[in-house]
């Protein structure tokens, strides 16, 4: 069997030998060394909490014998059950009555495809935006001239709105699946580091490598990827979809039918709510990105420890709830910049992305405040035209230091910190103009209160940069039990432009739950469909 010993607690200065020998140590009571057949470290954290910086680990242990949940339980071990969640998965016996279709190649849609393709089933993916190659070069383009294609762009194209990010793997949800994800992506060419990380990420440059691997190896098993291919319609018979319709005037036939596109086709849930979807408001989160140098991030978080090779570059995660408000820090990019992620004209969109050495001058992050308007869409345009207008024109950027912020005024210009979207191409604004009063309120709050925890997170040049808008979806798709769009026959909603997942391996997992559930149903198409 396979264990998990868990909170093995070290210094810094300690090596990965030592956490093995430890959990050997805590394992002495159950079995004999001997029994013991591998040991390798399964994840390491960095704890900066109690005034000192120690590293977390859990070992897998694998072992001949087997132990009760209870005596591992006893000495903080638990059993580790993996296995590929398409092992064993037996195909259905109905008809698809056509290759499954899937509408989206962000990380849901890849991992719906891809699962797919591994069992023989074909799948048709219809993607809006260009290929990796294609799309790289088109965002640049943009953070240099300001030239947007609203097809091509950080929200659309191979890889979704994840791949021009940081590529964080982190996620809160607790499905076997994220092991699974995580190791497919490795094996595609994400560091293996991912394995082992607590806070996995992937970094821009290396996720565009991974995102073709993908792409080829769904081709090379018969799927087919179409790229500037937008989904303008769905040909119905009953409940059951049996053709997509294109804008370039296609109907392709269709059987199973996955959404997957993602948290800003807006478009597509225009389309949607007007055909009978349910698709209902939710959540969401709107604010800024907020801009320090990583070097003092890293002094403020590891202390006397910053700068030592075995911790990278610190991180943070904040929260702050007051009564049914809340506002965090979410998507925190060390060493990285603010990134231009409009996806329609006339209006300005920040993200922040980091390469995988994550080794950029500043560090940022959003700092978001949870909202629940009517009119989820429709408030979402407003903040990104007004944060447009502000910023001059020509997808500039409106900024404000903190110092300003705080105090009402604005006009500071950037000293120390410097600001980093498209290459400081920014005006200095009053950000609080743009929100509601209630947002402003609270994020004037996260600063000072997360400045407790963090000192200099509201340092007077600090640089926020507005406006973060696209956090999450803001709407959901209905869907039942099945993974079945409600009312609907044979169409699936997933991921997170769908509302049901909030990040790239949670969107991952749900792609792939999504396909299980088709194989169970379906027969693979024939050949000739």
């Amino acid at each position: 069997m396979q264990i998990l010993v868990r909170n093995i607690r070290l210094p810094v200065s300690a090596s990965e030998g030592e956490a093995m020998e430890q959990a050997a140590r805590r394992l002495a009571p159950l079995l004999d060394k001997k029994e013991l057949l591998r040991t390798e470290i399964f994840r390491r954290s960095v704890d900066t909490r109690h005034g000192r910086v120690t590293l977390v680990y859990s070992v897998l242990a694998e072992t001949a014998s087997v132990i009760s949940p209870e005596k591992l339980a006893g000495v903080d071990c638990a059993a580790l059950e993996e296995s590929d969640p398409l092992a064993g998965l037996v195909p259905g016996k109905e008809a698809p009555g056509g290759r499954p279709v899937v509408v989206g190649f962000g990380p849901c849609g890849m991992f719906a495809a891809l699962a797919l393709a591994e069992k023989g089933y074909r799948p048709l993916v219809l993607e809006r935006g260009d290929s990796v190659l294609a799309r790289a070069e088109k965002v640049h383009r943009f953070f240099r001239t300001g030239e947007l294609d609203t097809e091509t762009n950080i929200q659309f194209g191979a890889g979704g709105a994840g791949t021009f990010s940081d590529g964080k793997l982190i996620t809160r949800i607790n499905d076997g699946r994220c092991r699974y994800v995580l190791t497919r992506l490795a094996e595609f060419g994400a560091p293996p580091e991912i394995l082992v990380s607590a806070r996995p990420h992937i970094g821009t440059d290396r996720l565009l490598g991974v995102v073709s691997g993908i792409a080829g190896r769904i081709a090379e098993l018969g799927g087919e990827i179409r790229y500037r291919t937008k989904l303008e319609g769905i040909r119905f018979d009953g409940s059951r979809a049996v053709g997509v319709l294109t804008g370039e005037g296609e109907c392709l036939p269709c059987g199973p039918l996955f959404l997957a596109t993602g948290h800003s086709a807006r478009d597509t849930y225009a389309y949607l709510a007007a055909n009978r979807f349910s698709v209902v408001p939710k959540p969401f989160s709107v604010g800024v990105r907020i801009e320090h140098l990583q070097s003092d991030i890293d002094r403020a978080l590891f202390r006397e420890e910053a700068g030592n090779p075995k911790l990278g570059h610190a991180e943070y995660a904040f929260s702050r709830r007051v009564g049914e408000a809340c506002v965090y820090t979410f998507c925190m990019c060390p060493g990285g910049e603010v990134i231009a992620a409009a996806s329609e004209e006339g209006g300005v969109v920040t993200n922040g992305m980091s390469r995988f050495r994550r080794d950029g001058r500043n560090a940022n992050a959003a700092l978001a405040v949870s909202v629940s308007p009517p009119d989820p869409i429709a408030f979402q345009r407003r903040l990104e035209r007004a944060a447009y207008a502000a910023g001059g024109g020509g997808y500039e950027a409106p900024i404000q230091t903190v110092g300003d912020f705080l105090s009402g005024r604005h006009g500071s210009e950037p000293g120390r910190i410097l600001p980093t979207y498209r290459g400081g191409r920014v005006r200095t604004a009053d950000l609080a103009s743009l929100f509601p009063e209630t947002v402003t309120k609270m994020l004037k709050l996260g600063l000072t209160a997360f400045d407790k925890s963090l000192h200099g997170f509201a340092a007077k040049d600090a640089v926020l940069t507005g406006v973060e808008t696209r956090t999450s979806a803001p709407v959901r798709i209905l869907r039942n039990e099945a993974f079945l769009a409600e009312g609907y026959d044979n169409i699936y909603p997933c991921g997170e432009g769908a509302g049901y997942a909030g990040g790239i391996t949670s969107a991952a997992v749900d792609g792939l739950r999504c396909a299980e559930a088709v194989i169970r149903r379906y027969l693979p198409p024939a050949v000739d469909d």
